[in-house]
């Protein structure tokens, strides 16, 4: 089991940029695949990015390619997501999310989440 925990959200100005990480509790965080979703008012929560257990593979959805960047540290338990060119569009709330052996870039492949951290971009 893992637990997760989520920081770094805030307001910033459309444009800007900023680092969400994650913190896992856990000897065995090298063994979950992660990812990173989010969820605006009244929509359905849907995939950002994810991360293979190595680092290895990175995978993002179309919408944030070539302006978020997610990576891990096994030797700290952490991951994060870099987020640049921040949009209105961007505003949610985000997830952290874990999942052994699975990459989870659908809700339904997730086995953990995290307790979300709000970003609010300010046009």
């Amino acid at each position: 089991q893992v637990q997760l925990v989520e920081s770094g959200g805030g307001l910033v100005q459309a444009g800007g940029s900023l680092r969400l990480s994650c913190a896992a509790s856990g000897r065995t965080f090298s063994s979950y695949a992660m990812g990173w979703f989010r969820q605006a008012p009244g929509k359905e929560r849907e995939f950002v990015a994810a991360i293979s257990t190595n680092g290895g593979a990175t995978y993002y959805a179309d919408f944030v390619k070539g302006r978020f960047t997610i990576s891990r540290d096994n030797a700290k338990n952490t991951m994060s997501l870099q987020m640049d060119s921040l949009k209105s569009e961007d505003t949610a709330v985000y997830y952290c999310a874990a999942r052994m052996g699975v990459i989870p870039n659908t809700p339904l492949r997730v086995g953990y989440w995290g307790q979300g951290t709000q970003v609010t971009v300010s046009s």
